[in-house]
């Protein structure tokens, strides 16, 4: 019998009224990088908590075994002293802090029971080397972006010379560049014999790094196969149950007249006039059109639409026409009250106030609607909710229900319902199903081209080409910011996309 570097058998967890592992088994062999796939609120998280000691034994049902002996781990230390560590999507760094004291942080180089500084960058730097990071141990955590921020914790994981490493959605917030980082560096930790398990939305991620998959559905195990015996689809229909025979349901439409055109658009750096964020864009957008916006990170995307929308923290310069008649936009509620609404790439930090519920959630930019004589009124309030609910086939048991509770893709539902009831003439989505699940991408897909089809006009911004060529009439490649390139949705390739956006033709 083979002995497995992990084994979970027969993980039985509830909540009450929930069961949220039904019987989980899997296993993972030693040096192995094991996917573990699932639309949001399948299970995952909840497994992963109980290998890592968040839920201690007691608290579940079914047995843990590390290379064939049986584990029990009553705390997070337990299974850390074990050799699993596991990186969250929500990062656990101290943002004042060193990089160096952020990588040692809980288990500190001492000499005499005092922390050997010299040892502890020295060390910290060869670390930081591995992982492929140029960085100076000493930087403030603070001031590094979140994708490096992200490898700094990875680093933290690997430091402690752990044999299972947990990684959930570890590229989310990551830049192509170091998207290719972090490849490399799972592909030598592999060949050191670490053990890797990791939890990914995206598909062409799972399929290129992964040896095995583990699909869940339901809190139940439902697949368990090498990654040769697997393809996109066959993941996807596993984990919705069903076949999504086409994963972007574009529908040809007869688009309207122009409703939104912008002229000569630049935008400066805060505190550099002399460096161009955006510079000269011109575009236009029609009733019904969905016009989507491609481009490498940085290329100036968010800030060209952000900026648009009255959100960016400098102001630019140009003309922006809506229907034909000029207006000057200072701010989103102006935006708003012109017709403009933004879903935001990052919906917990600019979308939602996750301590609150989902309807008031729904109604922040609408809430005059519902006014009556400077109040609420709360029935007119909840009717307009559960109407915009019951379109967008939220999943909840009420609409008190605080949105933090809510998986990734209901948040996003609530994000669009709170847009989407302010009627708006041209919504613009900036990375509009990052972090989803694929049966919320298709159910969000469905509700942009009903939208369209309503003679709503509609930005997408992506980072992800098949969505851009899945779901636009017309794209626009944006470079160092500016528009590089044009294509009909017939004329555009990945190939031609890729090419604009890295300078080429």
């Amino acid at each position: 019998m083979a002995t497995y570097a992990l084994e979970m058998k027969g993980i039985v967890k509830d909540f009450p009224g929930v069961r949220a592992l039904d019987h989980v088994s899997f296993s993972v062999k030693k040096g192995e990088i094991h996917a573990l796939c699932g639309e949001n609120g399948a299970g995952k998280s909840t497994l992963m908590k109980v290998l890592s000691g968040v839920y201690p034994y007691g608290t579940y049902e079914g047995e843990i075994y590390i290379n064939g002996q049986k584990r029990v781990f009553k705390s997070i230390a337990d299974s850390q002293n074990a050799g699993i560590s596991i990186i969250y999507q929500e990062l656990a760094l101290v943002p004042e802090m060193s990089v160096a004291e952020n990588i040692f942080l809980g288990h500190p180089l001492l000499r005499h029971k005092i922390v050997d500084w010299n040892k502890l960058y020295k060390e910290s730097q060869k670390w930081l080397e591995f992982i492929g990071l140029s960085l100076d141990p000493q930087t403030k955590v603070s001031s590094l972006t979140v994708g490096k921020q992200q490898l700094i914790e990875i680093t933290k994981a690997i430091s402690r010379n752990s044999e299972i490493l947990i990684l959930d959605e570890p590229t989310a917030a990551l830049t192509e560049h170091e998207v290719e980082i972090l490849k490399e560096v799972l592909k030598k930790l592999k060949s050191e014999g670490v053990t890797c398990i990791y939890i990914s939305h995206k598909l062409n991620e799972v399929m290129e790094l992964a040896d095995s998959v583990t699909v869940l559905r339901d809190g139940k195990s439902v697949s368990s196969n090498a990654i040769t015996e697997m393809n996109e689809n066959k993941i996807i229909t596993y984990m919705v149950g069903r076949e999504l025979k086409d994963l972007f349901p574009y529908e040809k439409r007869e688009l309207g007249d122009q409703i939104l055109e912008v002229k000569n658009y630049s935008l400066r750096e805060q505190g550099n006039r002399n460096k161009s964020i955006i510079e000269d864009v011109s575009f236009s957008l029609r009733k019904g059109e969905i016009l989507g916006i491609s481009g490498l990170m940085g290329s100036g995307r968010t800030e060209l639409l952000m900026s648009i929308f009255g959100g960016y923290r400098e102001k630019g310069v140009g003309e922006i026409f809506i229907e034909g008649q000029k207006v000057n936009i200072k701010s989103p509620s102006d935006a708003i009250r012109q017709g403009l609404a933004y879903v935001s790439e990052d919906r917990k930090r600019f979308g939602l106030v996750l301590g609150m519920d989902i309807t008031k959630n729904s109604t922040l930019a609408s809430l005059k609607k519902f006014m009556k004589h400077s109040i609420v009124d709360s029935a007119l309030e909840i009717k307009g909710v559960e109407a915009m609910t019951k379109r967008m086939k939220l999943k909840t048991t009420n609409l008190e229900t605080k949105v933090r509770q809510l998986s990734g893709g209901n948040q996003q539902k609530v994000v669009l319902s709170k847009w989407l009831l302010t009627n708006p003439k041209v919504l613009i989505l900036d990375e509009p199903t990052r972090g989803i699940d694929v049966g919320a991408k298709f159910e969000i897909y469905k509700i942009i081209n009903e939208l369209a089809k309503d003679g709503v006009g509609i930005i997408l911004i992506s980072s992800e080409l098949p969505e851009v060529l899945g779901m636009s009439d017309r794209i626009l490649v944006m470079s160092e910011g500016k528009i590089k390139g044009e294509f009909s949705r017939e004329e555009a390739t990945q190939e031609k996309i890729m090419s604009c956006a890295t300078g080429g033709i």
